[in-house]
C-alpha cells in the first residue's frame, strides 16, 4: 500500500510541476508499468497527450546527468529532422526539470503505437526499423557531434575474456548449478575460437545503445518511435544493428529472413559491406555475454532471461554465422 501511495504521491508532485512549467492541465493519468524503477504515466491534457517519465533516485545515481541532457539534446535534434521518435518538452533550455519534492523528471510526447514481444516482428516491421536505425546513424554521424577516441565498449583481450569465464564456471561449480555450466562453457568455447581480430576493424560511431524491442513501438506494419535514448552515447553503431535484430528475429528458431529484411531497410541509409551483420552479432555477443551469462542468471526475471537465450544462442551459432545469414 505505501508503494501505491508513493507512487501517487509521485505523480500529484510531477502534475503540479508539469502545471508550472508548461501550464499542461491533465484531465486524466494512466501508469506505464514498462523498464526498471522509473515511473512514466501517459497524460491527457487539455493540449493534448504526453509521457511524464519520474528518474528514480536511486537508479539515477548510474547514470552521468551531463550525458544524459546531451541524449536528450539528441534526441530533439533527431526529432527535428523527422526520425520517428518523441519529441522533449524544454522550459528555458531544460529539459531535465525538478519538482517541487525534489522528483527529476521530462515530459514528452505521446507516441501511439504498441509494443511488440521478442521475436514476433514481421518482415515489413523490421524492414522500417530497419530503415529508420540507418537514417539515426546517418544523422547522428554527420559530423556535427564529431568522434571520439576512444568508444565505449572497448573489447578485452580473449585471454582477460577465458578468466573470466573460468571464474564463472568455478562459480557455478561452487554452488552446486550443474544445470548452468553446459551454457557457461559455451561461451567459454565460443571465446577460444572467435577471430578477436575482427573487432579491430570496425567503425566506431554515435549510437543508441538499448535498440530492442521494447524501446520500439509499431502500428500494424509501420514504426511509429524509437524510444528511449538514455543510453545515447560515442560506440559502435553496429552494436544497434545487432541488438536489434537478435530482438525481432530470434524466437523458436533465427529467421533470416527478418534479419535481411532489416538489412534491407538499413542499407537504405547506410553503407553496408558483406558480412556486416555477421560481424555485428559477433561484437554484440563478445559485449553482453558476460552481463547475462553468469552463475546467477537461474534467477533472472523475463528481459535479463531473453538476453540470455539470445547469447547462448550467438554462442552457439558463431562458427556457421556467415554461412546462415549468407554473409550479409
Amino acid at each position: 500500500m505505501e508503494s501505491i501511495l508513493t507512487e501517487e504521491l509521485i505523480l500529484e508532485d510531477l502534475i503540479r510541476a508539469s502545471h508550472h512549467f508548461f501550464g499542461l492541465e491533465v484531465i486524466e493519468s494512466s501508469p506505464i508499468k514498462r523498464g526498471w524503477l522509473n515511473l512514466k504515466w501517459r497524460i491527457t491534457t487539455g493540449s493534448g497527450q504526453f509521457l511524464l517519465k519520474q528518474y528514480n533516485k536511486e537508479r539515477f545515481k548510474l547514470y552521468n546527468p551531463e550525458d544524459l541532457k546531451f541524449a536528450f539534446s539528441q534526441q530533439v535534434r533527431l526529432n527535428n529532422q523527422g526520425l520517428e521518435c518523441p519529441n522533449l518538452l524544454s522550459h528555458d533550455e531544460s529539459i531535465l526539470l525538478e519538482s517541487d519534492k525534489g522528483e527529476l523528471f521530462i515530459v514528452m510526447e505521446y507516441c501511439q503505437g504498441k509494443l511488440i514481444s521478442p521475436g514476433k516482428a514481421n518482415a515489413h516491421q523490421v524492414y522500417n526499423l530497419g530503415r529508420a536505425t540507418g537514417k539515426m546513424h546517418r544523422l547522428l554521424n554527420d559530423g556535427t557531434l564529431g568522434s571520439k577516441d576512444t568508444p565505449q565498449f572497448v573489447p578485452p583481450s580473449r585471454e582477460e575474456r577465458l578468466a573470466h569465464w573460468k571464474s564463472v564456471l568455478k562459480k557455478a561449480r561452487e554452488a552446486g548449478k550443474i544445470e548452468l555450466l553446459d551454457d557457461i562453457e559455451t561461451q567459454l568455447k565460443a571465446t577460444e575460437e572467435m577471430n578477436i581480430e575482427n573487432l579491430e576493424i570496425l567503425s566506431t560511431g554515435w549510437a543508441h545503445r538499448d535498440l530492442w524491442v521494447d524501446n520500439i513501438l509499431f502500428d500494424h506494419n509501420r514504426l511509429t518511435a524509437i524510444l528511449d535514448f538514455d543510453r545515447l552515447k560515442y560506440d559502435y553503431p553496429q552494436l544497434d544493428v545487432a541488438r536489434a535484430v537478435m530482438s525481432c528475429a530470434l524466437d523458436d528458431y533465427f529467421d533470416v529472413s527478418l534479419a535481411s529484411a532489416f538489412i534491407e531497410g538499413y542499407s537504405e541509409e547506410r553503407t553496408v559491406m558483406d558480412g556486416y551483420l555477421t560481424n555485428s552479432l559477433q561484437l554484440l555477443w563478445y559485449m553482453e555475454s558476460p552481463w547475462w551469462i553468469h552463475s546467477n542468471m537461474d534467477q533472472h526475471s523475463v528481459p535479463p532471461a531473453r538476453f540470455a537465450k539470445e547469447m547462448i544462442w550467438l554462442a552457439n551459432n558463431h562458427k556457421n554465422m556467415s554461412t546462415l545469414l549468407g554473409n550479409i
